[in-house]
């Protein structure tokens, strides 16, 4: 195993900001402040050193509310937020929050956008276009829908480094596997694409097994291979059907047929290349 572990995705909030429009009465449990205080206890049981920080919410200002965080607490190795692409002054907001040390790149919420071919609008391209030259990625928040987009995307801008967060929620509860398993192989043959072992119990729901999760899971090691697939807890979204502990533990079993060297990529080595960590 790598001499640095890394969660490659998880999130801080503070409610009484206001931009957390998602947070309705479906996710009660987790409608409460998170701060590094509490995730303190789940890295030091995991031995995760480091971990990447999620936007949760559309605004500039969250983002900068996360760097803050990054500035106070070393265990966050890298920020990942959010900017307009539509917006007028997005290359200007790129740039300027490039300027900060830990700030790696943005995540549209493409899920909520009812336009499933809207990254790929003039104006989207234009902003996108310059963020590797700025050091900067881009986590793509998908549903199997997006799939083929995102395909086009990568073809588009093949300097861009693309990362798709939690295995672009397959259905995992109804049991189906395809067009997803398809769609995933051909973007996964792009090799500016990367993946996350992520988001995958939230997907199959309560009553989760890993004997439900290991189709899919096998499926992205297969098609990405262990170089470029990276571990994320999702964290505290991760609560509302399992704790830190239970998904660390089934990503380990999930993974254990892989060599020390795969497991070593997927649990620190993918990110911290992905994310320059």
């Amino acid at each position: 195993m790598p001499t640095t572990l890394i969660d490659a995705h998880q999130h801080y909030w503070q409610i009484a900001r206001g931009d957390y429009g998602w947070m309705g009465p479906q996710v009660e449990p987790i409608r409460r402040d998170y701060f590094p205080a509490d995730m303190k206890p789940h890295l030091d049981a995991a031995g995760v050193t480091r971990t990447v920080v999620v936007q949760a919410a559309p605004t500039v200002a969250e983002t900068e509310f996360m760097l803050g965080l990054a500035d106070e607490d070393n265990t966050i190795a890298a920020v990942v937020g959010w900017v307009d692409l539509h917006a007028a002054d997005a290359v200007a907001t790129l740039e300027r929050l490039a300027r900060h040390p830990k700030f790696r790149g943005i995540r549209p919420m493409l899920q909520d956008i009812e336009d499933t071919f809207d990254i790929l609008a003039p104006a989207c391209i234009a902003a996108l276009e310059r963020m590797p030259a700025l050091g900067l990625s881009f986590d793509a928040l998908l549903q199997p829908r997006h799939l083929p987009v995102a395909a086009a995307l990568a073809d588009r801008l093949p300097d861009l480094a693309i990362v798709v967060d939690h295995g672009a929620k397959p259905f995992i509860a109804d049991g189906i596997i395809e067009p997803w398993a398809s769609d995933i192989a051909a973007l996964a043959r792009r090799p500016n694409v990367s993946c996350k072992l992520s988001g995958l119990i939230t997907e199959a729901g309560a009553e989760w097994s890993v004997a439900m999760l290991k189709p899919y899971a096998d499926h992205l090691v297969k098609v990405f291979g262990a170089e470029r697939l990276m571990f994320g807890s999702d964290w505290p979204v991760l609560d509302l059907t399992a704790g830190y502990e239970a998904w660390w533990s089934a990503a380990h079993e999930l993974t254990s047929g892989l060599s020390e060297a795969g497991r070593a990529a997927i649990f620190g080595g993918t990110a911290a290349r992905f994310y320059r960590i």
